[in-house]
């Protein structure tokens, strides 16, 4: 679900499995769509920078 939510947001997501049920799953999240409750209720999971760990990934410096 997390994948498909993901998606909706527009992020690129490059699952990585090497077990054929994995590929079917992953595949299948192009079938459904979350509702904007569900949606609203992943985002609200974000706890910002207090909740954050590691690098912040909106200031990251990328290249050394």
């Amino acid at each position: 679900m997390i994948l498909r939510w993901h998606i909706q947001h527009g992020h690129i997501v490059f699952p990585k499995t090497i077990r054929r049920e994995r590929m079917e799953e992953n595949h299948a999240l192009l079938d459904f769509e979350l509702a904007d409750d569900e949606m609203a209720t992943i985002d609200a999971l974000d706890k910002g920078d207090s909740g954050r760990f590691g690098p912040n990934p909106d200031t990251f410096d990328w290249i050394p």
